[in-house]
């Protein structure tokens, strides 16, 4: 008996559902290591090769037991520093430590191993009584664990030149109060911290953290505010797009949670999702990240947007 092309249909359209749902758990339970050559104008010759291994995102994500499959993977790199960019955690009020204090103890080359908070992470310090505050107990374990809140600029020194880095917002140097710009508000470095930034010389390089990506026209905002001081970065890193969670084959991201783009963030520019790019002379490098947002619950998960950790390296740029 001839089979009505509707038993057809619904067969395809089973197979293929079956296959997405397998590739999905597989694919999000792997991880690519992407790497970038970031060309910077007259790069020291100390500085050429510098590599920055960064991992944002995690979200409390496991690879296999007890982080194993991460851990083996980030230990089989070779980095001058280390960098987490944020959302370690599900939310700020999670308790569940594990997977990240296991990741942490399992990396053995913590040297230079940077952190800067994001949304979803708690804030870095609480108030325990009138004028005191302490570092909150998430940030004291990353602290034990050999991970260094960015609460200053930090330097790494390679001959006679440097590598600072510091958290973009601190970075500004508000002299009053200011809102309106992605909440950078009041946020500011000690006076040493800030000579430092303004003594940077040629021989030197100067890297932004920050969770959230600084878009276009927020660079505009600050270049154009008398009361703040955008410095001269060879290059700014962050995460919180995770590539665009959930991506579609020739079409890219669907959603980013940005509001200065059109729409709220709904089919954002593809050039600005993940990777590298360049406005006003700045660049900006936005990993795609480990974990998945679960924001909208039966959405937590990533879709043809493979899991990833990423290595930056600098090289030299000659006019």
């Amino acid at each position: 008996m001839k089979r009505p092309i509707k038993y057809w249909i619904l067969t395809i359209f089973m197979f293929v559902t079956f296959f997405l749902i397998v590739y999905t758990i597989w694919d999000n339970n792997r991880i690519i290591v992407t790497e970038e050559e970031v060309f910077i104008k007259d790069l020291p010759e100390e500085l050429e090769g510098f590599t920055i291994l960064q991992i944002s995102d995690l979200h409390e994500k496991e690879f296999g037991k007890n982080q194993r499959k991460l851990i083996k993977l980030v230990n089989s790199l070779q980095y001058d520093s280390l960098v987490i960019t944020g959302d370690l955690l599900t939310n700020q009020n999670s308790e569940n430590y594990d997977p990240i204090y296991m990741l942490l103890e399992g990396i053995r080359n913590k040297e230079h191993a940077l952190f800067v908070p994001g949304n979803t992470d708690p804030v870095s310090s609480i108030s325990i009584s009138k004028g005191r505050s302490e570092k909150h107990e998430f940030i004291q374990g990353l602290e034990s664990r050999g991970i260094k809140l960015v609460d200053s600029v930090y330097t790494i020194t390679k001959g006679d030149s440097n590598v600072y880095f510091v958290d973009f917002k601190k970075s500004l140097q508000v002299k009053n109060k200011m809102s309106g710009i992605g909440g950078i508000g009041d946020l500011q470095l000690a006076r040493n911290d800030v000579s430092i930034l303004s003594n940077i010389t040629e021989q030197d390089v100067l890297i932004g953290l920050t969770h959230y990506p600084i878009v276009d026209i927020q660079i505009d905002q600050i270049k154009s505010n008398p009361n703040m001081k955008f410095h001269n970065f060879d290059l700014i890193m962050a995460g919180h797009y995770h590539g665009g969670q959930i991506r579609l084959p020739f079409v890219g991201a669907l959603f980013v949670p940005e509001p200065y783009y059109k729409h709220g963030g709904l089919f954002p520019p593809s050039d600005r999702v993940k990777g590298l790019w360049e406005y006003r002379q700045t660049k900006q490098y936005v990993s795609a990240g480990l974990g998945s947002s679960k924001a909208i619950s039966f959405l937590g998960f990533r879709l043809f947007n493979t899991p990833e950790i990423n290595l930056i390296s600098f090289k030299n740029r000659r006019e």
